[in-house]
């Protein structure tokens, strides 16, 4: 999709644009890993806490693009919501273990969230802490 088209040039756009795309990118690795990687591999794989994760980050970022699409007043609120589920996820992922793919998507759209929700890599220490992390029963 030519996300420019929608956007003006300014660095704020490119910034915008790019968050889009991570977002995009993470919603569809992440469902995609999960209902075919995950469901194919069995065990730790589709364990509830995990599966979970890995369906709710997809639909965290699918709707937090829609929302930076549709130019929604509150879609900083949606950013730092994400970069918190995708932060979670890449955790989940990274422990269970052969899917880099997803754990470099769910930190790449993190990083691009944290910085359009003002709470950039530095401020929140690269991953919030679990204290800063609202909890996942399960997982």
């Amino acid at each position: 999709m030519e996300h420019q088209m929608i956007m003006n040039a300014d660095s704020d756009s490119a910034e915008l644009i790019r968050c889009i795309e991570a977002c995009e990118a993470c919603h569809r690795i992440c469902l995609q890993m999960a209902m075919n990687h995950c469901l194919e591999q069995g065990g730790e794989h589709v364990e509830p806490g995990h599966f979970r994760a890995m369906t709710v980050c997809a639909d965290v970022c699918r709707t937090t693009a829609d929302a930076m699409l549709s130019s929604f007043e509150y879609h900083e609120v949606l950013c730092e919501a994400c970069s918190r589920v995708c932060r979670r996820c890449a955790e989940s992922c990274e422990r269970v273990g052969d899917m880099q793919e997803c754990v470099a998507a769910c930190e790449r759209c993190a990083a691009a969230c944290e910085r359009m929700s003002g709470h950039d890599d530095v401020s929140l220490g690269g991953r919030a802490s679990s204290a800063d992390r609202p909890a996942f029963p399960g997982g």
